[in-house]
């Protein structure tokens, strides 16, 4: 390719406000590679030009690159461990106005999944969560609330049976629990955080960073997080230095604010 791969994300910087500096270089190289190649377009220049022309090759682009592996109750043991610790902890020190970000929430599965997790606690009017993510794709989709059996297959056969519809092959999420989520689009590397949350939730997400930036975001998060709250991290990752940032370490993925 006859223009390098700095020029590209020079590029899509200009374009887009996305830092791809800021993932791992080899695994989002080869993605966005084996991308140009499915289009069979002969560059990263040309590739370029075709995202600044064509909007259905702009969408799909920031589609591939943003990570949208996502499932309802992903890892259910720490949802189980949400229901039976953490929910109580906050709702003793906070009440049951809670202040929850679901950051980088893809299709919306870790969003609702918080609403019904919350909905065993308190009224379903007393739940709000702010749901956002980098890609507007996605939060379109999340919009929507339909997903396949596979997305749903760990939801809790109560709220299966009580917030689901089948609509052909796929399922649809009831109003009652799209109503209490917020989405809109955030850049975690970008964006200014609002502050005084009881708990954020970012998961599965942050593997794709370099350190620099997954530092740089768990400093962010910490100052976001009201002291006595929690973040909830995925299952493949770790706060290597949470002491040093001031996080307490609540089991293998929460971590507290003194």
């Amino acid at each position: 390719m006859a223009v390098d791969y700095e020029y590209f994300k020079k590029e899509i910087l200009k374009m887009t406000s996305i830092d791809l500096n800021a993932y791992k270089e080899k695994q989002m190289k080869r993605r966005i590679d084996n991308l140009i190649m499915k289009n069979r377009i002969n560059g990263y220049d040309n590739y370029v030009a075709a995202l600044k022309s064509d909007k259905e090759r702009f969408d799909e682009f920031i589609n591939y690159i943003t990570i949208n592996v996502s499932e309802f109750y992903r890892n259910p043991d720490q949802w189980q461990y949400m229901d039976k610790t953490v929910i109580p902890a906050l709702v003793e020190k906070f009440g049951t106005r809670l202040k929850i970000w679901s950051a980088a929430c893809s299709t919306g599965d870790e969003p609702y999944s918080l609403v019904m997790a919350l909905s065993k606690h308190m009224p379903l009017s007393n739940i709000k969560i702010t749901a956002t993510d980098l890609d507007k794709t996605v939060i379109a989709k999340a919009k929507v609330g339909l997903y396949d059996a596979k997305s749903i297959a760990n939801v809790p056969d109560e709220f299966k049976k009580k917030y689901f519809t089948q609509v052909g092959p796929s399922y649809k999420i009831s109003d009652e629990i799209k109503s209490r989520v917020n989405f809109s689009e955030h850049n975690l590397l970008k964006d200014r955080y609002d502050t005084g949350y009881d708990m954020i939730v970012c998961r599965n997400v942050l593997i794709y960073f370099t350190d620099e930036a997954k530092d740089e975001v768990f400093r962010k998060f910490y100052k976001s997080i009201k002291p006595g709250g929690y973040l909830f991290i995925g299952s493949t990752e770790q706060i290597v230095n949470y002491r040093e940032i001031g996080y307490t370490r609540v089991n293998s993925f929460y971590y507290g604010k003194e």
